[in-house]
């Protein structure tokens, strides 16, 4: 079994014991109980799996809560002199600042202030924080946006293209590096999916890198080399996206019917609605109580499919708060910790819209890469969903929420069923191997956005490697 594959074993669950030590932030307890546990030969496989994968997890955590209270208040005050105590305490009640006990002190999440900024528009401007990447937009821009111009092209000729080339690369910290070390590197590269097409690898640099092949769930270029020097690990690939229009007014505008032609169409599409992609994939995409209660309540007397994944999608983006999250190598029950606390990013909005899809046998699946603008390049979630006649749409949950705090509602609805120009499709699944497969833990054990390195002895953190992207080239053809 690969490493990796523990984290299927994570709703076992902790024994209480350990789960407390955990709760408290007494990790290092933690995991000398977990290594007690590993050592006895009566441990069952499902439990030993949870508890090595708990292990690594408990080792990684404080990395992203490195913050005491003194700590947090002094960056808020080197943005905002005047920013009070009972401010803070006020945003930590409400959810806004993250944080987990370490050894009983509360510790605050590396990236709080910057969540604050994406997530608050009043506050960034209090702050002087300029923010980029397309979530960033706020009310009261005059002039149509590059999204909403997209939007517009879209609805009347059908579709839009571009033409897109990135560049990616990857270098060790040279305090990480030992010369001669075995290194084995993955870079994302675009993949087969609806929207790409004319895919071409420009440039590789070390000129031996293993393209795996264009239909791979989570395509890469893998490098394995014993390395003398130092050296960046690069990737230029360009590809042609198109978007295409999906006009979901119709289906509104058939409801309103009452004839026995749009009875039979639903009945119809109904029959034809397929059963693949609606199964559980642990250990995230589970059908839990609160799941199962979730989404009955949010469809109640609603049969018709389309209309359940809207109320799924209605009711994250007009409720949840986005806000940055810690590396998920550390979090349990993505969807349904999201239901709960109503705050989450791209991925975590994504995974709580699929499972909610797969729970009423919709069936949905993972999509995800980059978001490819002409000054702007980040990682970036969303799902496909199928629903008869239509077929495959797409729901970009994250960018609705964005389009709430801008106060867009037109924007808001497009991404439901909708995408647009200005992304790279290397994932077309969650928890995917590699086809050069990672020996060593992944740095992300679910998804690949700005790729992996691993040595012969272990896979390297994000805090150990450098990465860039950019676009060089986004043309509309």
């Amino acid at each position: 079994m690969n490493i990796n594959d523990t984290f299927r074993y994570l709703n076992i669950g902790l024994p209480e014991d350990i789960l407390r030590r955990k709760l408290y932030g007494d990790f290092a307890g933690a995991i000398r109980l977990i290594d007690r546990r590993l050592a006895m030969e009566n441990t069952p496989k499902a439990l030993r799996c949870c508890l090595i994968a708990q292990r690594e997890m408990m080792l990684r955590m404080p990395e992203d809560y490195p913050y005491t209270r003194e700590d947090a208040l002094n960056i808020l005050r080197k943005h905002i002199p005047d920013f009070t105590e009972e401010e803070f305490d006020e945003r930590v009640d409400a959810g806004k600042i993250g944080w987990i006990y370490v050894n009983g002190e509360m510790h605050f999440f590396n990236r709080f202030f910057p969540t604050m900024c994406k997530a608050d528009p009043a506050f960034a401007i209090r702050a002087g924080a300029t923010l980029t990447g397309v979530e960033s937009a706020v009310k009261g821009s005059k002039e149509e946006g590059r999204l909403d111009r997209c939007m517009r092209i879209m609805r009347e000729n059908g579709s839009i293209r571009n033409r897109i080339r990135i560049r990616a690369s990857m270098r060790i910290k040279d305090e990480c590096f030992i010369p001669g070390m075995f290194v084995r590197a993955h870079l994302p590269i675009p993949a087969a999916c609806e929207q790409q097409s004319e895919i071409r690898i420009e440039k590789v640099f070390p000129v031996n890198g293993q393209i795996a092949p264009v239909d791979a769930l989570q395509r890469t270029i893998c490098w394995e080399e014993n390395m003398a020097e130092n050296h960046e690990f690069i990737v230029e690939y360009s590809y042609i996206h198109k978007a295409t229009y999906h006009d979901l007014s119709r289906q509104k505008q058939s409801e309103t019917q009452s004839d026995s032609r749009f009875e039979e169409k639903r009945d119809a599409c109904i029959k034809d609605q397929p059963q693949f992609f609606t199964q559980e994939e642990a250990p995230h995409i589970i059908f839990t109580p609160y799941i199962r209660e979730l989404a009955a309540s949010l469809t109640e007397g609603i049969t018709d499919q389309l209309e359940k994944a809207r109320r799924f999608y209605d009711f994250i983006t007009l409720n949840m708060k986005y806000t940055f999250m810690p590396a998920y190598f550390s979090l349990e029950s993505i969807p349904e910790v999201c239901a709960r606390n109503f705050t989450g990013d791209c991925g975590v909005f994504a995974l709580l819209f699929l499972t909610l899809c797969r729970c009423v046998g919709i069936p949905a699946r993972w999509q995800s890469g980059l978001t490819a603008e002409p000054d702007f390049c980040g990682g970036h979630d969303w799902v496909q969903f199928y629903v008869a006649p239509y077929g495959w749409l797409y729901a970009d949950t994250s960018y609705g929420t964005a389009a709430v705090r801008a106060g867009n509602e037109e924007r808001r609805k497009f991404y439901f069923g909708n995408l647009d120009a200005y992304r790279m499709v290397c994932n077309n699944a969650f928890q995917a191997p590699f086809t050069v497969d990672k020996k060593q833990w992944r740095a992300d054990p679910y998804d690949n956005q700005v790729g992996e390195i691993e040595t012969a002895d272990r896979g390297l953190r994000y805090e150990e490697f450098d990465r860039s992207k950019v676009v060089l080239m986004c043309e509309e053809i």
